[in-house]
């Protein structure tokens, strides 16, 4: 048994050097120009601490992914709960409804919204002839837009936990407790609901680490209310070609994202995270 199990232990050596090679070098990188770029010095992290402007950017990145994943897991609980109810047909194309999109570019679904969501696009139009407005609505360069195009790229990553967890809970629970006299709403709030929770605390950690580092969706979509650090390092590598600070703003960033997947781990469980718990 010792044996066999160094042999499959050297199976998982080429994932880890491709990881190192591709993850932690390049995350180092950002560590040694955060302080030796262009000199050694701490001077960029004194100009972290001491202009509020960043902290109100941290604070930005973390509401709008706050909202972002409530969205998502608002739209994502009823659809991945639908495709656990429907013939297998039916499932198949509500699949292929969720999946199309997500094969789209994030750039072209990004310019996309900006079409829709514009002061001549289909939604304000729509509501003018309904008679629900008189003006167009400003649905673009605010938080209803970033929060619209965000949720629209990572709802998928709430769907799929949601419904691999759904799928393993046994039908028959449902059933002996409306045999027993329960009407099918707390069957489901006290059956369905509990035994689902790995599924929505994995979906819900996925959506709201991954929007914490986006950029492309809030940099077309937002204004300058909703700056985040994934656009303030853009800024600073790209247009002031800064690359100490912007590696700096990287290593706040990768440590806020560090910070809270620790906090969620700690909170809920590693097995939860990865929607293989039991409620």
């Amino acid at each position: 048994m010792r044996y066999w199990r160094s042999r499959e232990a050297l199976l998982v050596l080429p994932a880890l050097a491709v990881y190192a090679l591709l993850y932690l070098y390049p995350l180092s990188r950002l560590g040694v120009w955060s302080v030796f770029d262009p000199e050694p010095t701490l001077k960029n992290y004194r100009q972290l601490i001491a202009d509020p402007v960043y902290a109100k950017a941290l604070l930005n990145t973390l509401e709008v992914s706050f909202w972002v994943t409530v969205c998502a897991l608002g739209l994502g609980y009823p659809l991945a709960y639908l495709m656990t109810t429907v013939s297998a047909r039916a499932r198949v194309w509500l699949m292929a409804l969720i999946m199309v999109p997500f094969w789209t570019s994030i750039l072209v679904r990004s310019f996309a919204w900006v079409v829709i969501l514009g002061t001549n696009g289909i939604v304000n139009k729509t509501l003018i002839v309904l008679g629900l407005i008189e003006a167009p609505v400003r649905l673009l360069y605010n938080l209803i837009g970033v929060e619209i195009g965000m949720v629209h790229v990572l709802l998928p990553f709430m769907i799929f936990p949601l419904y691999g967890v759904m799928t393993q809970i046994d039908p028959a629970l449902l059933r002996a407790g409306r045999s027993l006299g329960a009407p099918p709403w707390r069957a489901f709030v006290h059956i369905f609901l509990p035994l689902s929770l790995p599924g929505v605390a994995a979906g819900c950690v996925l959506v709201f680490l991954m929007a914490v580092g986006f950029y492309i969706t809030p940099a077309l979509l937002g204004g300058p209310q909703q700056i985040t650090l994934a656009t303030l390092i853009e800024m600073q590598v790209s247009d002031m070609l800064n690359w100490g600070f912007g590696a700096t703003l990287s290593v706040l960033l990768v440590g806020a994202v560090a910070t809270l997947f620790v906090i969620f781990t700690a909170a809920l469980g590693l097995d939860r995270l990865t929607g293989t718990g039991k409620a």
